[in-house]
């Protein structure tokens, strides 16, 4: 997969934060014919495991396992070649140099995702774990992590996306989670860093992971009809206008 080549129907990595695979399986039936893209997080994974996430690409769907991985290089190396053949096609590791160089050495036929600052952390949290810097200076540090370890692709928050992706340049994909159509966010929100779809894919996005504004609408397909129409719009306007 490259950058020039993403269909609409995979534009939006449908988050299966769910407790098990019965309930993963019917959103994913619920949703496979608007998106053909599906997170397994680390809840999921340890309930339902490979044979779930071997079951979604059965269907035809592509699949991003996002495990974070963090541990020492040589873990993180071993850990990630035992994802090798599953047929994912994204995994998520941290941003740490070391831990993501370890990461691609292991990968070999999926794509590497440098986790960069969760879209949960604000300046708060990076001033109690005694960070120096900004959210936008750790966030462009760890991208030039990942561009320089050889990811493919850096996580981070769609407020980040502009300045990650001058860092980075444009062959590289960025994931962005903590999206919120206009009108759903609320005091109860977890997410910290959010943004629109389309103001995402305006500022350089690739794919949004998006779970709750669609799970939760009283109308899912509606929901995300209308979120690939953001996407669309930003893409369009995005493409370089020639003369005629």
């Amino acid at each position: 997969m490259d950058r020039q080549s993403i269909s609409l129907d995979e534009r939006i990595i449908f988050a299966l934060d769910v407790p098990g695979a019965e309930s993963a399986k019917d959103l994913v039936k619920r949703l496979e014919g608007e998106i053909r893209f599906f997170k397994v997080g680390l809840q999921l994974f340890l309930a339902a495991g490979f044979p779930l996430v071997e079951w979604i690409e059965r269907r035809g769907h592509r699949v991003m396992l996002d495990l974070k991985f963090y541990d020492i290089p040589k873990t993180v190396e071993l850990a990630c070649n035992q994802l090798n053949g599953k047929n994912i096609t994204f995994a998520t590791v941290h941003g740490h140099r070391s831990v993501l160089q370890a990461a691609v050495k292991g990968a070999r036929d999926y794509s590497v995702l440098a986790v960069t600052v969760l879209t949960s952390l604000g300046k708060d949290e990076l001033r109690e774990m005694d960070s120096p810097l900004s959210v936008e200076e750790l966030v462009a540090k760890r991208a030039q992590f990942a561009r320089d370890a050889g990811c493919q692709g850096v996580v981070c928050s769609a407020l980040e996306a502009k300045a990650v992706r001058r860092v980075i340049g444009d062959e590289m994909f960025i994931i962005t989670p903590g999206i919120r159509p206009s009108g759903l966010t609320g005091a109860d929100d977890d997410q910290k860093r959010i943004q629109t779809p389309y103001m995402a894919i305006k500022d350089g996005a690739d794919f949004l992971v998006i779970g709750r504004p669609i799970s939760m609408s009283k109308r899912p397909k509606e929901t995300v009809k209308s979120i690939k129409n953001e996407i669309a719009q930003a893409l369009s306007e995005k493409r370089p206008k020639t003369n005629r």
